[in-house]
């Protein structure tokens, strides 16, 4: 499975819970996070994709650690299953 595949199941999964799911394009900011998603009641998460078993490289480590110590959800997701847990969960 690609890692566009998993972001897609993801993306519909946010869209069928009324949220949007931002991709983010950056210039200079490499390694940010794929996505920007906004669900309803103010929740805001990054998501970095990846393919089944794949891991962040180290400017993708670094942009999630400092985005979670400024208090976000930030998390590398490498299947739609845990993605779908994170969601229920009320992250």
């Amino acid at each position: 499975m690609l890692e566009s595949s998993v972001e897609k199941r993801c993306m519909s999964y946010v869209r069928s819970k009324g949220g949007i799911g931002i991709k983010l394009s950056p210039i200079n900011c490499r390694g940010i996070p794929d996505r920007l998603v906004l669900l309803p009641g103010g929740k805001v998460l990054f998501i970095e994709f990846k393919r089944p078993g794949g891991k962040p490289r180290g400017n993708q480590q670094y942009w999630l650690a400092r985005l979670q110590c400024m208090g976000f959800t930030a998390e590398c997701m490498d299947n739609s299953d845990d993605f779908v847990k994170l969601i229920d969960r009320g992250i």
